[in-house]
């Protein structure tokens, strides 16, 4: 990466580039990124506020290293991800759908489970921002998503299409141009943690678990997540399909109380949770079912 130099102001569009570049603390100053005195990063340049918004925001995601599994999910004030009916267009605004966006960008490997892929048909791959697409992994232990399924037949972005042994999509030599069928053995195989070392092996380190709720549940309850971004849109929908579920404690004083950050983005709010002293700290909940 070229150095940040001259008097020119760096605008959004060009840090983006320049941090969407950044994995080491090399990278990061080969990017123009220099302490600022408080243990932070900024630009050694002039920056405009967009730009010093997206180093501060996203840096310690950059910097997270080769192997780190973090989640984004987007919920109403009381936690509903979409209505009764799984209308979820949209909860959320257009400047979290940048920042999801971005997320795609920064990950190697983007999961979802089968009843997201089922309901929302998703994309998953990066179109509001600059950036490569990652690799689209489909959890679906029952082969149940179906074959027209835009991320098996849009060939926008290699696809793996994860099933278990039992399942009908076992037995097909593959399922499609850009899509690889994994076969896992059993439903313990489809364990966040045992999933995340599957895909490591593949050279994904850096995944981002996308949907919907239960699979994002399902890999916090299991302290498989270094990190969530978690948006709430000021908007109640009363019932429908909920966001965070796990088991919980009867306990409030023993309730998960990660380091977080805020920030608005737009009229929502984000909260970015810091989750990695969970992962070594307390017994793994129940586990939740795969879908």
């Amino acid at each position: 990466m070229d150095e940040v130099t001259g008097s020119e102001v760096l605008d959004a569009a060009a840090a983006w580039e320049r941090l969407r570049q950044v994995r080491t603390a090399e990278d990061a100053r080969a990017a123009g990124l220099v302490p600022d005195g408080d243990g932070q990063l900024r630009w050694a340049a002039a920056a405009s506020p967009g730009a010093a918004e997206l180093a501060a925001r996203y840096l310690p995601l950059c910097l997270a290293g080769p192997r780190i599994a973090f989640a984004q999910l987007g919920q109403s004030l009381d936690g509903f991800i979409a209505t009764r009916t799984g209308d979820a267009d949209f909860v959320t605004g257009p400047a979290d759908r940048r920042h999801l966006h971005r997320l795609r960008a920064l990950a190697d490997a983007v999961v979802v489970g089968a009843g997201t892929a089922v309901a929302d048909d998703p994309r998953l791959t990066v179109r509001a921002c600059a950036g490569e697409n990652p690799v689209r992994v489909v959890l679906d232990p029952r082969g149940r998503v179906p074959r027209d399924c835009g991320v098996f037949t849009d060939g926008a972005a290699p696809t793996l299409w994860v099933v278990g042994a039992d399942s009908e999509a076992a037995n097909r030599a593959g399922g499609g141009v850009g899509v690889e069928v994994l076969v896992l053995p059993d439903r313990d195989a489809f364990a966040p943690g045992r999933l995340l070392a599957v895909l490591a092996r593949r050279g994904l380190g850096r995944v981002l678990v996308e949907g919907g709720g239960v699979t994002v549940s399902r890999f916090l309850s299991e302290r498989a997540l270094d990190r969530l971004y978690l948006t709430v849109a000021p908007v109640l929908i009363g019932d429908g399909v909920p966001g965070l579920r796990f088991p919980g404690t009867p306990v409030m004083r023993e309730a998960l109380r990660p380091p977080l950050r805020s920030a608005r983005l737009g009229e929502d709010t984000l909260f970015e949770l810091d989750l990695r002293e969970l992962k070594t700290s307390g017994p793994v909940p129940e586990r939740l079912t795969a879908g």
